[in-house]
């Protein structure tokens, strides 16, 4: 084997950092790009924002506080390269995202490395709701550490996870003391009369009684709809209408009494307290109203943050030397001109994105989702001239604000199906209507996915039995013999 230097000519792509940042903000969520913004405030004296100006903001652009800063600022401004801007960054690219989470850095943190701001605007969750009532209930030491076992041990529906032999085990890792099942018991009870009503429950059935043994004596109906949970719940949930009449001995209006009886209480008391991605804010990063006949596409201000050049800062770059100060302000101003000229890349980006959307899915603000028209990611792609996985990053955890709601960008995409007529239809517009079929249905003779195909049919729509049970399984609505009811 000889040893020897070869010399290989190849080719390969290097993203600079500038331009990594770039791509970097375009696939951050609202709530990220404003911590991004947020921690570039705190480590660029020379940002600050703009919340004055009407106009795209601009480092070249920004006003001074005194005319002779103005004077000073162009001057200061002109020292720097303005070639090493370029007129539009390349925030589209072909590679895989690489990028994950946000790239705030340089807020508060606990020692769980939570940032102390957001836990201080937390809402309280079912946990520190039960553990209020707890402190505010008399329990011996291994009572409250049973309590408190029980508490953890409940899911997000609020339903109790642990047996009752891991409660025992919980306890007497705690305290060096297992306690009796009874006692376990005994706990448990008391818990579950705990605000909300139901909590703590091991099954729905459970759960249901311990609502209905908290509504007053005199509740009309409330007697038979504790029996019907008891020792009737197999038939209740069949819908076994003439079995429920001939074990109870009541009349259908009864049954129907008890059973409007049993449908006001809540199968999951866990729902609806903090501590979920659900309860976190969504700000729209696009709003879209109709003007004058036509539907006009903005950004929202309140989620484009604008920055501009502190221009006392950029001032003392007049002077012309080569101080380690000079030096400083520099290097601060090239990076905060980069960051503004990225957030206006992927303002624009993300402005284009959208109109582009809403043009395609007109049907769908002026009619709803049954109107709503078969759309990719690459039909976006050819028509803005950027790639798929960078409509993806546009796309991705940003709202749109219409007067239907307020809808995350990815909800416009979608496949399609073939009509008898040579087109297409979207599968969001065939699950609307197949949630409006459903809604519209005989609860006695519910329709069955056969039956939807054959309506979509005469609709022509060619969608088969097995895609109609597909779409009614995503929009969670059950079989057409589980929604078969009672009244």
């Amino acid at each position: 084997m000889k040893v020897g230097l070869n010399l290989n000519l190849g080719q390969h792509l290097t993203m600079t950092p500038q331009l990594q940042q770039a791509i970097r903000l375009l696939q951050l969520s609202t709530l990220e790009l404003q911590q991004e913004v947020q921690s570039a405030l705190d480590s660029n004296p020379l940002l600050e924002l703009d919340e004055g100006s009407d106009t795209a903001p601009d480092a070249a652009d920004a006003s001074a506080d005194t005319p002779e800063a103005t004077d000073s600022t162009r001057e200061a401004l002109d020292l720097d390269r303005r070639d090493a801007l370029p007129d539009e960054l390349p925030v589209d690219t072909a590679w895989d995202d690489i990028y994950v989470g946000s790239g705030s850095s340089g807020e508060a943190v606990d020692e769980d490395g939570e940032p102390m701001e957001a836990r201080s605007s937390q809402a309280e969750s079912l946990q520190d709701h039960l553990r209020w009532q707890l402190n505010l209930t008399p329990f011996s030491d291994l009572d409250r550490m049973i309590a408190d076992a029980i508490i953890d041990g409940l899911d997000q529906r609020g339903y109790l996870t642990l047996t009752l032999d891991e409660i025992a085990e919980t306890a007497r890792h705690w305290l060096e003391e297992e306690p009796e099942e009874d006692e376990i018991l005994a706990v448990l009870h008391r818990v579950q009369q705990f605000d909300p009503p139901g909590v703590a429950a091991r099954d729905l059935r459970e759960c249901l009684l311990i609502q209905l043994g908290q509504r007053a004596p005199e509740t009309p109906g409330l007697a038979e709809a504790q029996c019907l949970l008891r020792e009737h719940v197999d038939k209740l949930a069949a819908g076994d209408l003439a079995g429920l009449m001939r074990a109870t001995r009541l009349s259908e209006s009864g049954i129907q009494r008890v059973m409007a009886l049993i449908r006001e209480l809540k199968p999951h008391p866990g729902e609806g307290w903090g501590g979920g991605d659900s309860d976190k804010a969504l700000i729209p990063d696009v709003v879209v109203r109709r003007l004058n006949g036509r539907w006009r596409v903005e950004l929202n201000p309140d989620a484009a943050p604008r920055l501009r050049v502190n221009s006392g800062y950029a001032a003392m770059l007049r002077r012309a030397d080569s101080s380690r100060d000079n030096q400083f302000i520099r290097d601060h101003l090239q990076e905060a001109r980069w960051l503004i000229k990225s957030l206006q890349s992927r303002h624009e980006t993300l402005l284009k994105v959208a109109t582009c959307i809403v043009e395609h899915q007109r049907g769908f603000l002026e009619e709803g989702a049954e109107a709503m028209k078969p759309l990719i990611l690459r039909d976006v792609a050819d028509e803005v001239g950027l790639h798929e996985s960078t409509i993806s990053r546009v796309t991705t955890q940003k709202y749109l604000l219409t007067p239907r709601g307020l809808f995350e960008l990815k909800y416009f995409f979608s496949s399609h199906v073939g009509t008898s007529t040579g087109g297409e239809a979207s599968s969001t517009a065939i699950r609307a209507m197949i949630k409006k079929l459903v809604a519209q249905e005989n609860p006695r003779k519910p329709l069955s996915d056969n039956k939807i195909a054959d309506m979509l049919q005469e609709q022509g729509i060619e969608v088969a039995r097995r895609t109609i049970a597909k779409y009614r399984e995503s929009l969670n609505i059950p079989s057409s013999s589980d929604r078969k009811r009672l009244l």
